[in-house]
């Protein structure tokens, strides 16, 4: 029978996990429409790219900073600010006519996308109870890949008959409703700033070295592929995110009140999930990029029919997930993380030899269903083992640093599986967009099984105390 405290858990769940689907989707939902887009404003081919990378770049640059944000200004607080700008800038991208004014649009909705994703899951854990926690994040972690996968279906099925401004136009009820759920579900205790951060002075030279390695790596990750990987720009964007990154790492050992504390590092777990979820994200987002493709320009189907086809891919998880969550709350996030990881390489590995076949479509539906399987079991367990003895003082840097991490592996396994497939294919109907396909979905298969095997060398699973 339902308790109260089941009920509330319930609602909080839904609050949370709304507005984390609403910035997911937004990071490639725009991809289906950029030609509907580049005619309606006349947009630059580089204007193109930026209406997806304006979103990624400040989404990825900000997540740490606004972590640390809403420890100082209470979580609640600012996840709610979050969601207003993240609705408002929507409809200024709804209303944009001109390509200048959508980029700055997305912009903004990349800072308020961070904080929801930054906070989401750290407010998660500290509303829901201990005995739902495990299903509160497969939920959580549900939403938020199906948001990345479904982002290109929901997409197509929007330009099919409407106009590109409607992908925009729906996140505006969405964060209304946000807004009102999270007021309502939320109690006023998460407003409040954390007591460890209040007072404490802000580490304002590791958040600055911190976003210069966070920005422009993402950056030339994104870039990369298009520019070329020798071009002086990108080449010197890698540098200067290398020397951010052991400026960062230098300054952050030495100072007590750090924006990233190093100690959590110390931690064997901490290290491997986050490699892990590079890794992960790298491998099987830089997958859905290239298939997504290959059944448009491949087999021929249209924006609408590939993104259908495309389901038994994206839509599982929404199953996987929970189911994962619960056994997790069981067994502990180790199993449940290594039965997703095998899965996913399976089924990786499944897709780089039917294409080299250049099989039908039907013989994708069943590696299809693994890999989405595989993704329902991978996104509940990395949350959870991220969180595993962490005080409520650090959930938010820890989310926010487990976040940034899935945000620069997706980045790095789109530039390596389009680097690639430009190498040995072109983006041409059958055996050459084949060609260059093969050999990146190879690579793909290569990142994930190295996450599986990081997987195994994780500490036995622990009880979270709940703290």
């Amino acid at each position: 029978m339902p308790t109260p405290r089941t009920h509330r858990a319930a609602r909080v769940i839904v609050a949370i996990s709304l507005p984390t689907l609403m910035t997911s989707l937004d990071s490639l939902v725009v991809t289906i429409a950029l030609p509907q887009i580049h005619q309606d404003l006349n947009a630059s081919v580089t204007e193109l790219q930026w209406f997806v990378n304006a979103y990624t770049l400040t989404y990825a640059a900000l997540i740490l900073p606004t972590a640390a944000a809403g420890d100082r200004i209470g979580r609640r607080r600012l996840f709610l600010w979050a969601i207003l700008l993240f609705t408002l800038a929507s409809a200024v991208a709804a209303l944009a006519s001109t390509p200048s004014a959508l980029i700055a649009a997305r912009v903004v909705q990349g800072a308020g996308g961070a904080a929801i994703g930054s906070l989401s899951l750290a407010l998660m854990a500290d509303a829901v109870p201990r005995r739902l926690r495990e299903l509160a994040i497969g939920v959580w972690g549900s939403v938020n890949g199906l948001g990345v996968a479904a982002g290109p279906i929901i997409g197509s099925a929007v330009v099919e008959d409407l106009h590109w401004s409607v992908i925009f136009w729906i996140n505006i009820p969405v964060g209304v409703l946000s807004l009102a759920l999270v007021r309502w579900s939320l109690g006023s205790a998460a407003s409040q700033a954390s007591p460890a951060s209040a007072g404490a002075r802000t580490d304002l030279l590791g958040l600055v070295a911190g976003t210069a390695f966070v920005f422009p790596l993402t950056w030339a990750l994104s870039e990369g592929g298009s520019r070329g990987w020798t071009s002086p720009l990108v080449v010197s964007c890698l540098g200067i995110a290398a020397v951010s990154l052991l400026c960062f790492i230098r300054h952050e050992r030495r100072e007590r009140e750090a924006y990233v504390p190093m100690r959590l590092f110390a931690d064997r777990r901490f290290s491997l999930v986050n490699a892990v979820a590079v890794l992960f994200s790298a491998g099987i987002f830089g997958s859905v990029f290239l298939v997504s493709q290959y059944l448009q320009i491949g087999m021929g189907f249209d924006p609408l029919e590939s993104g259908l086809r495309a389901a038994p891919w994206t839509v599982v998880p929404m199953a996987a997930a929970p189911l994962a969550g619960v056994i997790v709350g069981r067994r502990g996030p180790k199993q449940v993380l290594l039965v997703g990881m095998v899965l996913q390489t399976m089924a990786i590995a499944c897709f780089a030899f039917l294409s080299h076949q250049n099989a039908a479509y039907i013989a994708y539906v069943i590696p299809m269903m693994i890999a989405g399987t595989g993704m329902g079991l991978t996104f509940s367990p990395l949350a959870t083992a991220v969180l595993i003895g962490v005080a409520p003082r650090d959930r938010a840097m820890v989310s926010g640093v487990n976040q940034t991490a899935r945000q620069l592996g997706t980045a790095m396994g789109i530039a390596l599986c389009t680097a690639i497939f430009t190498a040995y294919g072109a983006y041409a109907p059958g055996e050459r967009f084949t060609a260059g396909l093969v050999p990146a979905l190879g690579a793909c298969t290569l990142l994930l099984a190295a996450a599986t095997v990081l997987v195994a060398a994780m500490p036995r699973d622990e009880v979270d105390d709940g703290r």
